[in-house]
């Protein structure tokens, strides 16, 4: 059943996460978990995959405060349930002070209606007269989006021999490096997130 292979996914994340944090050169951390489109799969999948991400976080919030690890959520959550929202708040709230890796959760998010939004944020404040039409620039823009708070990706890592974006970051990967694996997202090893990032360090 599909949801098998999304607790195996579980696993791999506890791996990549604990990798990341062991290497100090490791800032920023971001997952893929459900995407805006992930809505048109069977409801019985979509409820296991929210029961299962409530879950995980109750389950795993020791593991990110024992390693300092800051949560952050980007995309629309206002369109999940209450329970689903009050768990990722509480995480959000109880990493809040910690300091070592920024791990940021993609959770219904979109990139199209990312960008959309942080043009409506811009477009009021010009109304608003808060701003100048010449203002306006990559970096505003940048700010506004939901990953205002981190850098650009140097890496992208793309699973499952899968050579699109799937509207994740568009914006964000204008420059990044992509590493496309032959492996599923459920077999993506520490071991094979080595061999990726040793393939990223020899490129110039």
């Amino acid at each position: 059943p599909r949801i098998f292979g999304h607790i195996e996914g579980v696993k791999r994340v506890k791996e990549i996460i604990q990798y990341c944090v062991e290497c100090d050169e490791i800032k920023f951390l971001t997952l893929y978990t459900f995407s805006s489109e992930n809505w048109k799969r069977p409801i019985t999948e979509v409820n296991a995959l929210m029961k299962l991400l409530v879950q995980t976080l109750k389950k795993e919030l020791k593991l990110l405060m024992d390693n300092s690890v800051i949560v952050k959520v980007i995309g629309n959550i206002e369109e999940l349930s209450l329970s689903v929202r009050n768990q990722i708040n509480k995480t959000i709230d109880d990493t809040r002070d910690n300091n070592g890796l920024t791990l940021t959760i993609a959770l219904n998010y979109g990139s199209r209606r990312e960008i959309i939004q942080a043009t409506k944020k811009i477009c009021s404040k010009l109304n608003k007269n808060l701003i100048t039409i010449d203002s306006i620039d990559e970096h505003m823009l940048s700010k506004e989006l939901d990953t205002g708070f981190m850098p650009d990706p140097d890496l992208l890592i793309r699973t499952g021999k899968e050579f699109r974006l799937s509207n994740f970051l568009l914006w964000q990967l204008a420059y990044t490096e992509i590493y496309i694996s032959d492996s599923y997202f459920p077999d993506f090893t520490k071991t094979e997130l080595v061999k990726t990032l040793n393939n990223f360090a020899l490129r110039e």
